[in-house]
């Protein structure tokens, strides 16, 4: 299992595709947006749920984080069956949501798990944000370090003038 963790717009998703393509074996992703999109439109701008304020901050409620636990625990089955999985996520507690994942992990954790932190100049993270058109402008700027804060990395990447593929080659170069 791969776990990349980055603040928005920091080119997880471009990351994930390239390592797909390098990795030699097949390997499934799921990341927190495709997590956010399934929840019932309900929760997609509630306290129980998420909830993104106009400058692009983020804040998670009880019911967000019992469903997300579920989601995590899915997740790790998979992995605990065979597949080879890739996860996308924006740490927004720092180092308790690590520990979360960790706790899904359970014995798992220290034999198959590459920590993998994705670093992104704010400012050009910004940049991508505002081209992308799907995200609240300040997400980026405001997530850049603070998902960060905490988190232990067995390896970290910086796409801010690095190229995805070189990223992906580098952390393909640690997984086999």
């Amino acid at each position: 299992m791969i776990i990349l963790n980055g603040g928005s717009s920091s080119g997880k998703s471009g990351l994930v595709r390239c390592l797909q393509e390098v990795l030699p074996d097949p390997w499934l992703a799921f990341g927190c947006d495709a997590f956010v999109d399934a929840l019932p439109a309900t929760m997609q701008a509630s306290d129980d749920g998420i909830a993104i304020a106009e400058d692009g901050g983020v804040s998670i409620g009880a019911d967000f984080l019992a469903l997300e636990a579920a989601w995590r625990e899915g997740v790790v089955a998979m992995v605990r069956a065979g597949a080879r999985v890739i996860i996308d996520d924006v740490f927004l507690g720092g180092s308790d949501s690590q520990r979360r994942w960790q706790k899904a992990l359970g014995e798992l954790e220290d034999a198959a798990v590459l920590w993998v932190g994705v670093r992104c100049d704010a400012s050009v993270a910004a940049g991508r944000e505002l081209a992308r058109g799907d995200r609240v402008r300040g997400m980026a700027a405001a997530q850049a370090t603070m998902v960060h804060e905490g988190v232990s990395y067995d390896l970290e990447v910086d796409t801010t003038h690095t190229e995805s593929l070189v990223c992906a080659r580098t952390i393909a170069a640690r997984v086999g």
